[in-house]
């Protein structure tokens, strides 16, 4: 690949290496200039551009990208589409991403130009999270470094999914007089929850004495007719002697390791009784929070048979809990929990709702719940991650404001609403806080949104380092919201007419992150029908 600056009238054919705009023409890297751009770009004075020109045998970013992507083929990993030479991976099911760590090196050592990089390994998964990323950093890739690579991924467990399977699972908790009842239905509901992720089902649960005697029976029971036996002790296992492990041994089955090198979860106790695996919990699993009993139930439905070598290795990364020199979330001045990047909510309110017609009112005065479903939306904003909730109004402008009285928002009111949605956007962008690192851009229409959408909307921008466009879907086909990174911000405020977020994520500019949070994403009520399905009622009709 040759690159460098050239005249203009060079340029016919070549690849932009960097994105211009001059005047109302707007090009992007990786453009393949055409000779009405080359007389767009003179008008408007431009003299030279730094372009790239392929030599023979080179493949340009995106076709190297998408055929790298296309190599994951049956490893359960399906390909986004290519843009500026990246391809996103994500899970086609839920399991644990498998990454070979060395494999993946060799592959990134192939060449400087071909970069992958995954999950940890063992990372659980749902269908539809991004698990990797493919990059190609110049705007080309010989072929020869390609098909090297390309062999590379073949190489049996570079990267795949694990994925769960269903299991019939047993419960036994013991009794003891301190433990509360609602504690022990909380730890079941827990558990069926937990379960559920791999399509598992928790068949029955079993309340019995803590004793050796009374636990070792229903192991026995359980393992005859279960595939995993959970047991929740009413005390803490103190000894490889004591109370589950010794019932586990009465049962005729096998103990394979008392503790574990992970916390919380230290003390996690791994055993079978004939096909059946048997796991004693820890305490620390009555709690929802990531613990080692999570890495050792994932490994089991994902098909594994953890030995008491692989707990002993679990040391690395095993240390989970909140420390202050780890990164963990931070309250916010409203007591919210918060990821370390800062994300601002522009909650769009400011549309005339025509679609409604004149006798059912404006949508965003329909009531859900006893409340206007802007005041709805607000609080749900509110009782998210999200740092700063800014509200732009336009039409019926007082009414709207009245209806958010007392909530902690930015009001903003967009005198311009009627040329459209972009200058709407544009106003919130405006209004949020300099430390504010991306805006998720809320429509006031979208009643089943709840704030742990958002919060799963807001955690993924993190992950993603603040520097992706991260949108709601529901099975792959694309929603709302999204949240546009502030490096967006610049290219938002160039936008006019009725046009919104979504010109910005489909410019391919910035890698796109989807999050599959189900039919919400899709839920607008345009209309009075549909505000009536969705249980709302009409401004005028209530």
């Amino acid at each position: 690949m040759r690159f460098g600056r050239v005249p203009l009238d060079q340029a016919e054919g070549a690849i932009l290496a960097h994105s211009l705009s001059e005047g109302t023409l707007r090009l992007k890297k990786g453009h393949l200039l055409t000779a009405t751009d080359l007389m767009l770009l003179a008008q408007g004075g431009v003299e030279t551009l730094i372009v790239a020109r392929l030599d023979p045998g080179d493949i340009g970013e995106d076709e190297a990208a998408q055929a790298l992507a296309e190599a994951f083929a049956g490893s359960h990993i399906r390909a986004g589409p290519a843009a500026t030479g990246r391809v996103n991976l994500f899970a086609t099911r839920a399991g644990l991403l498998r990454a070979d760590r060395l494999a993946v090196d060799d592959l990134n050592g192939i060449d400087p130009a071909i970069t992958f990089a995954c999950l940890a390994d063992r990372t659980q998964v749902d269908a539809g999270d991004m698990v990797a990323t493919i990059k190609i950093i110049p705007l080309a890739v010989s072929a020869v470094a390609l098909k090297q690579a390309k062999t590379t991924i073949a190489t049996p467990g570079l990267a795949r999914i694990a994925v769960f399977r269903p299991v019939r699972a047993g419960l036994i908790a013991t009794e003891l007089p301190q433990l509360k009842q609602s504690v022990m239905d909380k730890t079941r509901d827990l558990l069926a929850q937990r379960l559920a992720r791999s399509g598992s089902r928790l068949m029955e649960e079993v309340r019995v004495p803590h004793s050796v005697e009374a636990v070792a029976a229903e192991i026995t029971r359980l393992a005859d007719k279960c595939d995993m036996v959970i047991i929740f002790g009413a005390s803490a296992v103190t000894d490889a002697e004591d109370v589950i492990p010794a019932a586990i041994d009465a049962a005729g089955g096998a103990v394979e390791q008392v503790g574990m090198p992970v916390d919380p979860g230290n003390l996690l106790v791994l055993g079978s009784v004939g096909q059946a695996g048997v796991i004693g919990a820890p305490g620390c699993a009555r709690s929802p929070k990531e613990n080692g009993f999570d890495w050792v139930l994932a490994r089991m439905l994902a098909g594994e048979t953890p030995s008491a070598r692989d707990i002993s290795r679990m040391g690395v990364g095993g240390l989970l809990k909140e420390i202050p020199n780890r990164p963990q979330p931070r309250q916010s001045a409203r007591g919210k929990e918060e990821t370390g990047f800062k994300v601002g909510t522009v909650l769009l309110a400011a549309g005339r709702a025509s679609r409604m017609g004149e006798a059912a009112g404006h949508k965003l005065m329909a009531e859900f719940d006893g409340e206007p479903l802007v005041r709805k939306m607000a609080r749900t904003a509110l009782a998210s991650k999200t740092a700063q909730t800014v509200v732009v109004t336009g039409h019926r402008a007082g009414d709207i404001a009245a209806a958010l009285a007392g909530l902690d928002i930015d009001l903003v009111d967009n005198p311009a609403y009627g040329s459209g949605m972009a200058s709407s956007l544009q106003a919130g962008l405006r209004a949020l806080d300099g430390e504010i690192a991306g805006a998720l851009v809320l429509l006031g229409d979208m009643p089943a949104l709840t704030s742990d959408h958002l919060d799963r909307l807001i955690e993924a921008f993190a992950a993603a380092g603040g520097e992706a466009i991260v949108r709601a879907c529901d099975g792959g086909i694309r929603g709302n919201p999204v949240i546009l990174p502030r490096a967006a911000f610049d290219d938002a405020m160039a936008l006019s007419g009725d046009v919104g977020a979504r010109t910005l994520v489909e410019s391919g500019a910035w890698p796109v992150r989807d999050v599959d949070i189900g039919p919400a994403a899709r839920l607008d009520v345009d209309t009075a029908e549909a505000v009536r399905q969705a249980g709302g009622t009409t401004e005028r009709s209530g």
